[in-house]
């Protein structure tokens, strides 16, 4: 399996992943008119974050995302985990696992990470599971939001 970061050219995958979590995981279905511009705007501006893909075979099996968060706490940033997706049948493979190793691996590199942060749906707790088998822990945090 190899771990890398996504390119352009896997822009098609990441929207379907996308479209296909949120289904899975909140019922809802994206508009793609509005889901693959976003997607796009990762690669055209850094300062947004970044994908990291999981290959196998020659297939994208896995994928995830990275956005900043700035810790005036800590001088350092966050790096907050979002748009995670395995494919089924790669379930239970340690794709995220690696996925997250690699995570860690770029951010140490980087000197200015104190942490890793991601949020997850109440019911889904085989990925809290997951999430916890390679070394996170839930949060002393509740999440608010407003949307608009």
């Amino acid at each position: 399996m190899n771990i890398r970061a996504a390119v352009k050219g896997d822009i098609d995958a990441l929207v379907d992943f996308n479209q296909k979590m949120a289904l899975e995981t909140e019922g809802k279905r994206l508009e793609p008119e509005v889901l693959r511009p976003g997607v796009a705007a990762v690669f055209e501006d850094p300062n947004k974050g970044f994908y990291i893909v999981a290959e196998d075979a020659g297939n994208i099996v896995g994928g995830l995302m990275v956005t900043f968060e700035w810790s005036d706490w800590r001088n350092k940033w966050f790096w907050w985990i979002q748009s995670v997706y395995i494919v089924p049948e790669a379930r239970g493979r340690g794709v995220y696992r690696r996925l997250y190793e690699k995570v860690k691996e770029l951010a140490a590199g980087k000197g200015n990470v104190c942490g890793y942060r991601l949020y997850v749906e109440h019911d889904n707790v085989n990925a809290q599971k997951v999430y916890e088998k390679v070394g996170m822990e839930r949060s002393i945090y509740y999440m608010y939001e407003e949307n608009e």
